[in-house]
């Protein structure tokens, strides 16, 4: 298995990350194309203004658009590039402050998507992993992550970082209730 970094976001890996979008790859798993390309715009218009966005942890950033359109107040975040001499994939983080709980309309503190041509080097596990360690930087006691049902790679990736399944439930009507199912890995361990 190949060692993989995770990286803040610069214009220096930028080509790697624009690259990985062209091909069709989306860092988000339920807004897929529209936030690809949303992104590819935003980099065309201000690529260091793109950067320094995906990097967060005080909630500075505008709101977030949801899959109905909607938009809600943004949380503190982070984005790592996942990285093996060239964007592999991205993770990212969200939390609120002095809490593990998230507003309803959050569906798990991290997500992460690794390119097609790179998925199972074990790069997702390896990410999530360091991941977990900026939510214990952060004094979380727990962090979840939701999956699609039918989306088994992702919650292989989960349970290997010791997450279990807590719940089956339907998202928001923002998401389209969409059925999706709920892990969470205990940090304080």
């Amino acid at each position: 298995m190949s060692a993989i970094e995770l990286l803040k976001p610069t214009t220096a890996l930028l080509p790697s990350y624009v690259s990985a979008l062209m091909t069709g790859w989306s860092p988000d798993n339920v807004r897929r194309e529209v936030a690809a390309r949303e992104q590819l715009r935003a980099i065309e218009v201000d690529a260091q203004a793109f950067v320094d966005g995906l990097d967060d942890p005080t909630a500075s950033g505008g709101p977030i658009p949801l899959p109905d359109g909607s938009t809600v107040a943004r949380l503190p975040s982070i984005v790592r590039w996942i990285w093996d001499g060239d964007v592999s994939g991205a993770i990212g983080f969200r939390w609120q402050t002095g809490t593990a709980e998230l507003p309803p309309n959050v569906p798990g503190h991290i997500g992460f998507s690794v390119v097609p041509w790179k998925r199972g080097n074990g790069y997702a596990r390896q990410a999530l992993n360091l991941m977990l360690g900026e939510a214990r930087l952060q004094g979380l006691s727990y962090v979840e992550l939701t999956v699609d049902p039918e989306n088994i790679a992702s919650q292989r990736v989960i349970a290997a970082c010791d997450g279990v399944l807590i719940e089956r439930f339907r998202k928001t009507a923002a998401y389209g209730f969409a059925e999706s199912l709920r892990f969470r890995i205990e940090l304080d361990r």
